[in-house]
């Protein structure tokens, strides 16, 4: 009887310890010292993107996973670009088959073109498409990209002394979204085609965007600027403006290789991680527009720490905070077996959530797995 009670214990201890585990992507022996295996991570949550939101009929993906088949235009720029993350990190070609049906849903879902209202709209489309180029070389995607270039570029006026307005019809809102990502898009155009305009253009936006939108003391990068009366929003200091500005910095300074621009970089994310958190963990900023905010930011925080001449000092201190908030999220803030994220990291979003939370949440997803990838992770 004392065996059998014993043979009881013995089966379900383990069996228990599995169960309490299980929704956790983990390697290792010591089970005391396991460790999230990130590309079993990323793979499932960039598939949860697809199987949850993905709007097979439309071919774009949905506003939420619970059946608005609403569209936006900008959240699906940056759910390509998640798709790319993947791809280029496991060259599966179940990541890839969505890139010609996204490019054919998406350009009818906006009126059968390319072209839009919102100046930051199409650049973040231009830079998503810019990238599926880069993945696959398929000229279609270069050809819309330099398309919106196209138009992008007619944003730019003299008001507050330059700048790329935020909306057409609206020449005197100067915003820092519709500037850093312009910026990026010009210096990574340069270093693909080798069209010495795109190099002056980055240089004259970024100028622009230092010299009025960001405070060069603390790196906090402001909203906007009405130029009808000078004032500057101040009080608006989002991540993703943080981000966009540091990956405007880091592509010039791919280009000149100058430490200033890399400098500039460090200033601005050491204001964004430690002023715009909430016990070193990126705060929420809530859901629709702003769910997207914290995934852009960890976007060009990840080129950042990517580059060579960071310092070491620093490079660790950033990989220790993108560690922090990586397993925050996975084991605080993911709804399992679902992997839905929400718009709060420490806390789980239950049985729906929308697009721009889920999609913040699988790039820094996909940014854990391509650090530890690169072996920057320990």
């Amino acid at each position: 009887m004392k065996k059998k009670y014993l043979f009881l214990i013995m089966l379900i201890i383990p069996l228990w310890w599995s169960c309490g585990k299980e929704d956790i992507p983990a390697n290792g022996e010591d089970e005391e010292e396991e460790t999230i295996d990130w590309n079993v991570a990323a793979n499932a949550s960039s598939m949860a993107l697809i199987n949850q939101f993905w709007n097979s009929g439309g071919n774009y993906f949905n506003t939420d996973n619970s059946g608005n088949t609403t569209f936006q235009y900008w959240p699906n720029a940056h759910a390509l670009d998640v798709l790319i993350d993947a791809y280029e990190r496991t060259s599966n070609t179940e990541y890839s088959t969505y890139f010609d049906q996204w490019f054919q849903g998406v350009k009818v879902q906006n009126g059968n073109t390319w072209n839009n209202d919102f100046y930051d709209d199409m650049e973040w489309n231009a830079l998503a498409l810019l990238r599926a180029y880069k993945a696959t070389s398929d000229a279609k995607y270069k050809d819309a990209a330099l398309e919106l270039w196209g138009y992008i570029k007619e944003g730019w006026n003299d008001n507050a002394g330059g700048g790329i307005t935020w909306k057409k019809g609206m020449e005197y809102s100067k915003n820092a979204c519709s500037n850093g990502p312009a910026a990026i898009l010009a210096a990574r155009l340069y270093q693909e085609f080798g069209n010495e305009e795109d190099r002056e253009w980055a240089i004259r936006i970024y100028g622009w965007l230092k010299s009025t939108l960001v405070n060069t003391n603390t790196g906090a990068v402001w909203d906007n600027i009405n130029s009808n009366t000078g004032e500057i929003n101040k009080e608006w200091v989002f991540t993703y403006n943080q981000g966009t500005y540091i990956g405007a910095a880091v592509e010039l300074h791919k280009i000149f290789n100058e430490k200033s621009y890399l400098n500039d970089a460090v200033k601005a994310a050491d204001y964004t991680i430690g002023s715009l958190v909430e016990n070193s963990v990126l705060k929420s900023e809530g859901t629709g527009d702003g769910g997207l905010f914290k995934g852009i930011f960890i976007r060009y925080f990840t080129d950042l720490i990517q580059q060579e001449r960071l310092d070491a000092p620093i490079q660790r201190r950033y990989l220790q905070f993108m560690k922090l908030n990586a397993e925050t999220l996975w084991e605080q803030g993911t709804t399992q077996p679902a992997v839905l994220f929400g718009p709060n990291w420490r806390q789980k979003p239950g049985t729906s959530t929308g697009l721009t939370e889920q999609l913040s949440g699988c790039m820094l997803i996909e940014a854990a797995a391509l650090l530890e990838k690169e072996e920057l992770f320990n």
